[in-house]
């Protein structure tokens, strides 16, 4: 492969990942938004983390998978348990890691 092509493809993708972050950044400098929308923007992480997540822990090939061989699924409920319980970022963490292992040694 040509390398210009290799430094013009990077490049590239440089500008269309941080053009979107700049041009907010940019344009919001030295503003002070009003509280509905900061009060908005506060729920967007957890959204997108949920839209990512939720597909990933309900569906196994394609299907829903409540069943027992879906370990992720199971080891989200005490993980999320942990986390509203906690207000933690690294306890539920732990738990979702040690569920994980004891499933894993002891389900097959």
């Amino acid at each position: 492969m040509d390398e210009n092509l290799v430094l013009l493809t990077i490049i590239g993708m440089a500008v269309v990942t941080y053009l979107p972050r700049l041009i907010p950044l940019l344009a919001l400098s030295g503003k002070t938004l009003p509280p509905a929308i900061v009060a908005w923007l506060r729920h967007v992480p957890p959204a997108v983390l949920a839209a990512m997540l939720l597909p990933a822990l309900l569906f196994k090939d394609g299907e829903l998978a409540f069943g027992s061989d879906n370990l992720f699924f199971w080891a989200a409920i005490p993980t999320f348990a942990a986390a509203i319980l906690t207000k933690s970022l690294f306890i539920p963490v732990i738990v979702g890691m040690l569920v994980v292992i004891v499933g894993r040694l002891f389900g097959g």
